[in-house]
């Protein structure tokens, strides 16, 4: 995952304008459609019995707006752009061609951006007995996921900074900016363990509710 994501690598202030839709002309009219008809029902846009309907144009640009700020912190744009469709879809799975209907972007874009996502953690991809389609989705603890690889990151990180100090010496200047480092990722690391065993105890009351 790229370490924009840790938090320990400031954003970049400016906002980032949502982007028109990518790839779009390379679907065809009639079948984009239907398969924009398919990725809505799946998606759970459409107001379910006692559920208040979804401004689609809200839903499309909290899309481009979390998107772009997954972006700022390292993510590439299209995989954020998937990411967030699956996360603003109300269906715990859906197929390539439901993102790209829902994105207005063609297949190819949508297939290599659940690559990308699927080999840092964000989405994960399942096959269907009788089907040849690959359906996708947002693991549960993906939050925690990423918070683990930060910890694990940040170890690689320590030990060479370790050496550093021994490399320019405890006492001065340098090595001790470098030493502050080390203390630092040390205590986030020790921490780690805690705020995840805190977060299972807060989440405890609603996970026993079903």
């Amino acid at each position: 995952m790229n370490e924009g994501l840790t938090g320990l690598v400031p954003a970049r202030r400016s906002s980032v304008p949502a982007r028109p839709p990518e790839d779009a002309a390379s679907i065809p009219a009639a079948a984009g459609s239907r398969r924009g008809h398919d990725a809505g029902v799946r998606a759970g846009h459409p107001a379910a019995p006692g559920r208040r309907e979804r401004d689609e144009a809200a839903v499309a640009e909290f899309i481009e707006r979390f998107a772009g700020i997954l972006a700022e912190s390292g993510v590439p744009r299209m995989p954020a752009r998937v990411f967030v469709a699956l996360l603003a879809a109300d269906s715990d799975r859906l197929t390539a061609a439901d993102l790209a209907a829902t994105l207005r972007v063609s297949p190819a874009a949508v297939s290599g951006a659940v690559r990308y996502l699927t080999q840092v953690g964000l989405v994960t991809g399942a096959g269907e007995p009788g089907s040849r389609r690959l359906f996708y989705s947002v693991p549960p603890d993906v939050w925690e996921q990423l918070l683990s690889m930060s910890n694990r990151r940040m170890a690689r990180w320590t030990a060479v900074l370790r050496d550093g100090v021994d490399v320019l010496g405890s006492d001065s200047p340098a090595g001790e900016r470098v030493t502050e480092s080390v203390r630092y990722f040390d205590f986030v690391a020790a921490e780690l363990p805690g705020v995840l065993a805190r977060w299972h105890e807060y989440r405890a009351p609603r996970d026993s509710q079903g």
